[in-house]
């Protein structure tokens, strides 16, 4: 191996310790990232050993900046019409409006999960698991309760997300890559809520108090309203102009977008107070610097020829079992830079083996506490949840993502 190569790998080593301890560290894992994704490529330049092999290194950074482009600007769009809607407390309105005032904790868990099964397919699975979580710390319940309930979060936000391209960020990275389409991610939906339903059954056992719930609404006005329609308009309409006419996902929110800003400007009477746009700066820019970082992280070990070893797994083992594996191994690293390495490793898969690529990556990540970035953000919000008290229901987790993979490989035969 030649030394450029073996230091660049120890970067991209590097960054992905820098993921997986940063609650250790308390380095945020976009700084780590970025910085070890740019000086990657900043190596690769200044080391070329010749002028066409730097046309050629040129070429990749082009490509993998112009994937990363369409990514962002997708991501930029929908965060900004959940940070919109979640500030003027639309989303508070709507749990309100489906839950009601006194329930049993065992339908109340079946509800809950059903909700963020829902909304996290709308919205990014942070925003999805904070809205959760504060609804079951209004609950008031004992702690032992309380991290069943969060359990049955985790899994089900990151279950929702993979059946739609707005609901996590992988199942967009597959869908931008052309491996699956956009309708046969909306089939995905059913084994996914298959399973958060079977994880919702196991966790509910001798949980039969009732639990009244403290109703507050939130005053809204008509261009709030206005608002929440032309979002869900905007997500039917990248749907059917993306099967009728391929027009690009990212186009038609970035059309959303700009008709959310003319709306509010015309249809508000306070938009000198509260201009709409500056919600564009209250989204989660580090995740998305994260992802930046990630993706020219991936893209340098592609460019360098480093990727071979994924592709491995798969002459090992058959693509329905290797996806599966891929799944559990997603709950110990994000399962962001995993896909990425898939997608860039070349491999060969039906379109019934990507959808299974895509439940697996998505839904993998729920194993484990750390798994996902749901986890990591409910540990923060729930003082009983730690690592060892998710591991309690391990097994539970476990049936339920092999259930529902299960569900996803007859899904796929039954397509194609």
């Amino acid at each position: 191996m030649h030394w450029l190569e073996f230091v660049l790998i120890s970067f991209a080593i590097l960054a992905l310790l820098g993921v997986i301890f940063e609650e250790v560290t308390h380095v945020n894992k976009a700084k780590v990232t970025l910085f070890f994704g740019t000086l990657s490529w900043l190596m690769l330049f200044l080391f070329s050993p010749s002028e066409s092999h730097t046309e050629s290194v040129g070429e990749g950074l082009a490509e993998s900046i112009s994937e990363i482009a369409s990514l962002w600007l997708f991501l930029v769009a929908a965060m900004t019409f959940v940070a919109y809607l979640n500030k003027k407390g639309m989303i508070e309105n709507l749990i309100y409006l489906i839950m009601p005032k006194r329930i049993k904790e065992n339908h109340l868990l079946l509800l809950t999960g059903l909700f963020c099964f829902i909304f996290s397919s709308l919205a990014d699975n942070i925003t999805a698991t904070l809205v959760s979580c504060a609804l079951i710390l209004s609950l008031h319940l004992d702690r032992k309760k309380q991290v069943r309930f969060v359990t049955l979060v985790v899994f089900a936000v990151n279950s929702g997300g993979v059946s739609l391209i707005t609901g996590d960020v992988t199942t967009l990275m597959i869908f931008l890559a052309h491996k699956v389409e956009i309708l046969t991610l909306l089939a995905l939906a059913v084994p996914a809520a298959f399973g958060v339903f079977l994880l919702a059954l196991l966790l509910s056992r001798g949980m039969h108090e009732e639990v009244v719930l403290v109703h507050e609404r939130n005053d809204v006005r008509r261009v709030d309203v206005i608002i929440a329609v032309l979002f869900l308009s905007t997500i039917i309409a990248t749907i059917a102009c993306n099967v009728l006419f391929q027009v690009p996902p990212v186009l038609m929110f970035l059309f959303g977008l700009s008709v959310m800003f003319l709306t509010s400007r015309f249809l508000s009477t306070d938009s000198d107070l509260d201009p709409i746009i500056e919600y564009v700066r209250t989204i989660e820019f580090d995740t998305l610097f994260f992802f930046l970082g990630i993706l020219l992280i991936v893209g340098m070990l592609k460019e360098i020829a480093a990727l071979g070893s994924f592709v491995e797994v798969y002459h090992v083992l058959p693509p329905i079992a290797a996806n599966y594996f891929m799944g559990i191994f997603s709950s110990l690293i994000d399962n962001v830079p995993l896909t990425a390495a898939l997608l860039k490793a070349g491999i060969d898969m039906t379109p019934g083996e990507w959808l299974g690529l895509t439940y697996s990556v998505g839904v993998g990540g729920s194993l484990l506490v750390i798994g996902s970035a749901a986890g990591i953000v409910a540990m923060s919000k729930i003082p009983g949840l730690t690592f060892a008290s998710y591991l309690r229901y391990s097994l539970f987790l476990l049936v339920a993502y092999t259930i529902g993979y299960g569900g996803v490989y007859l899904l796929g035969l039954f397509l194609h």
